[in-house]
């Protein structure tokens, strides 16, 4: 692994949210839920830390002074993050709309899947070269080993067809893009309900992290999902990345009812008064 990349944050501070309030979160290093009811300020606190995160990476010129983000181990400059956002409202870059090859991408929630699906191919191609070497160095301990990199990828198979048993979606086990079978017909992942496709993101977003340490910033993963599915999400998506630091804001209590309870924070609890 490249140590030049941070394990993930340990604390963010933002000097003046909105003229008034002083932020200093310390993070734990597995899981954050920032808890709070509409408009205190926890999507802006983690918008703004987004913000500040494509600064540092390169990906935005908004270089957001206000917010300060410590890594861990110190001395890191870079950090794989991932973000989700829940909100599935029409794509309204016409330029994009014209590029796209696919025309059954029309929604945010559409072009984060379009988008997924490509990283998936690279995903699969690169375990399936370290698998490839493995297997064929001679070495009898190895298989193991090879057989540890492929379980996250059928543990991400096998929950999606349990959390879709309802419905009678099944995975296409056998294509190299993601792809539903129901009672015998194929289904592409734009055609899924905004539920199914909000947990079809945030399951195949931590996959392709291929078990690295990365963040994953969440807002209100919550919306659109069934109860159990928030009851189940943090537990899901830490057994596919146990090295994925989760950051996300909700205000149901269904999240952390699955043993988190230590880890939500208020937003009066990060506010200095």
């Amino acid at each position: 692994m490249d140590s030049s990349y941070a394990d993930g944050i340990s604390r963010i501070e933002i000097n003046s949210l909105w003229g008034r309030k002083h932020i200093v979160w310390e993070l734990r290093p597995d899981v954050n839920i920032l808890s709070g009811v509409n408009g205190t300020g926890k999507s802006t606190i983690l918008n703004k830390t987004v913000a500040r995160l494509d600064y540092l990476s390169g990906d935005s010129k908004d270089e957001t002074p206000e917010v300060s983000i410590d890594f861990y181990p110190d001395g890191c400059k870079k950090l794989r993050y991932d973000v989700i956002r829940s909100i599935d409202r029409p794509l309204m870059h016409s330029n994009l709309l014209e590029k796209m090859s696919d025309k059954s991408v029309v929604s945010e929630l559409d072009w984060q899947l379009y988008k997924l699906q490509r990283r998936y191919l690279d995903y699969q191609v690169n375990i399936g070269n370290r698998t490839i070497q493995l297997l064929t160095s001679g070495d009898p301990s190895k298989i193991t080993e090879a057989q540890d990199i492929a379980a996250p990828r059928i543990r991400f198979m096998d929950f999606m067809d349990e959390l879709f048993a309802d419905t009678g979606k099944k995975i296409v086990r056998t294509s190299n893009e993601i792809l539903f079978d129901q009672f015998g017909s194929t289904l592409l992942p734009y055609s899924l309900s905004s539920g199914e496709k909000q947990l079809l993101v945030i399951m195949l977003t931590t996959l392709v992290q291929d078990m690295a340490p990365c963040v994953l910033l969440m807002d209100e993963p919550e919306i659109s999902l069934h109860i159990e599915w928030q009851q189940q999400l943090i537990q899901r998506v830490r057994s596919l990345n146990p090295n994925v630091q989760i950051i996300m804001t909700t205000h149901s209590p269904a999240l952390i009812m699955d043993g988190w309870m230590d880890n939500v924070f208020d937003v009066d609890d990060i506010t200095v008064k």
